[in-house]
């Protein structure tokens, strides 16, 4: 089934493979627009299938850096896909920079080309600048306000988040910046200025997020996010004890079940100290469902990836089979690389859109690190 899944996920692109880039679905009624982690996170598995995909990946980068703001942030969609939004061109959100920055450099060494990297030389200090000022506490750590990155709807997490600084710490060592990168590696894992860590030992994985210390009493949560964690492990933000630490709580509390992976445990419910009144307004209100605890594919793919680098190799295989099992399952017809699944169930969500490009292009990068036994673009 590995192989039949690579076939079907190649097929999903070339639906969402439009003449300005990547949409983030390949059907009619789906997400008509270019997202900029969409778009770069299916690069990362289109462009290990050939040249087939290069023309929609340069235009998804094309795009994005035509509409960059003036201070340097990266738009988050550019699209008109919701008639509600009063533009064509979204931004609040920080990760949008930081995937431009990783897709830029998987751009280059993809297809051994520096054509992008060069014409939009001053695109990527502006994105870089623009990244540097979202450090109020001056500590060299991004932060940020709620809903702005992937989990733009559901929980509630502010300040210093796990998933941007994995990013962020990626992004760097992609651009030569070792000695910061190298800082935030230390300071997040808790090697220096502790009181900032965002490693729990005693948890045994990554906070989602931390803000400011009152005398003792910390802005801080301590939910798994799933994908956060497992960034940190791919870019290398986590060390090989942190790692194993981190595998070892998804297999204990079973979040590849019954797909890799749900987006965070344990699922939230009204009533919870983490709850807000406005979670009711998205599927997140229901346990198990969209990112209250749904299996999304996409970090499914980044779960393969990171059994990988911990070079669990049997495991990896083993997972990247249950993940074409994810996404061959459909509401209407097989193979339908949905959106999200319910966490119990593993059915798609009423309102997950098929034919996504993230779901298709993470199993391609997934199915790659498993053949190389590596992780391309991320060593």
């Amino acid at each position: 089934m590995i192989n039949q899944a690579k076939e079907k996920a190649i097929e999903v692109l070339e639906h969402c493979a439009k003449p300005t880039g990547f949409y983030a679905s390949g059907l009619p009624g789906g997400y008509e627009a270019t997202w900029a982690r969409d778009s770069m996170i299916c690069s990362l598995g289109a462009s290990l299938v050939g040249k087939r995909f290069q023309s929609p990946f340069k235009e998804s980068i094309e795009l994005l850096s035509k509409n960059q703001s003036d201070l340097g942030q990266i738009p988050n969609a550019v699209g008109s896909y919701n008639t509600d939004r009063k533009s064509d061109v979204t931004f609040n959100s920080i990760d949008s920079s930081l995937w431009y920055l990783i897709g830029h450099q998987v751009y280059a060494k993809g297809y051994k080309n520096q054509s992008l990297l060069k014409k939009y030389k001053k695109n990527i200090e502006k994105a870089l600048l623009w990244l540097q000022y979202q450090d109020p506490n001056e500590d060299k750590l991004l932060a940020q306000q709620p809903t702005m990155d992937w989990e733009d709807a559901f929980p509630h997490k502010y300040g210093h988040v796990i998933n941007t600084q994995a990013l962020y710490y990626g992004s760097l060592k992609m651009y030569g910046k070792t000695k910061e990168a190298e800082h935030i590696k230390k300071v997040v894992n808790g090697e220096i200025e502790k009181y900032l860590a965002l490693y729990d030992p005693t948890l045994g994985y990554y906070l989602p997020w931390n803000w400011k210390n009152h005398d003792g009493d910390r802005e801080q949560e301590e939910w798994f996010d799933t994908l956060g964690n497992l960034l940190a492990i791919v870019t290398g933000l986590a060390t090989p004890e942190i790692a194993n630490s981190i595998l070892q709580y998804i297999a204990k509390e079973e979040i590849n079940k019954p797909f890799p992976c749900k987006a965070i445990w344990p699922p939230m419910k009204p009533g919870d100290k983490e709850w807000h009144s406005y979670f009711e307004k998205c599927d997140a209100r229901e346990p198990f469902a969209y990112l209250n605890g749904g299996v999304w594919p996409f970090i499914g793919g980044f779960y393969v990836a990171s059994l990988v680098k911990a070079k669990r190799y049997a495991k990896a295989k083993q997972e990247l089979e249950r993940l074409a099992g994810a996404n061959r399952t459909g509401k209407t017809m097989k193979w339908e690389f949905n959106e999200w699944l319910h966490g119990k169930s593993g059915k798609p969500g009423e309102n997950s859109a098929p034919y996504q490009a993230w779901s298709a292009g993470a199993y391609l990068f997934a199915a790659e690190c498993v053949s190389r036994k590596s992780i391309p673009y991320f060593s």
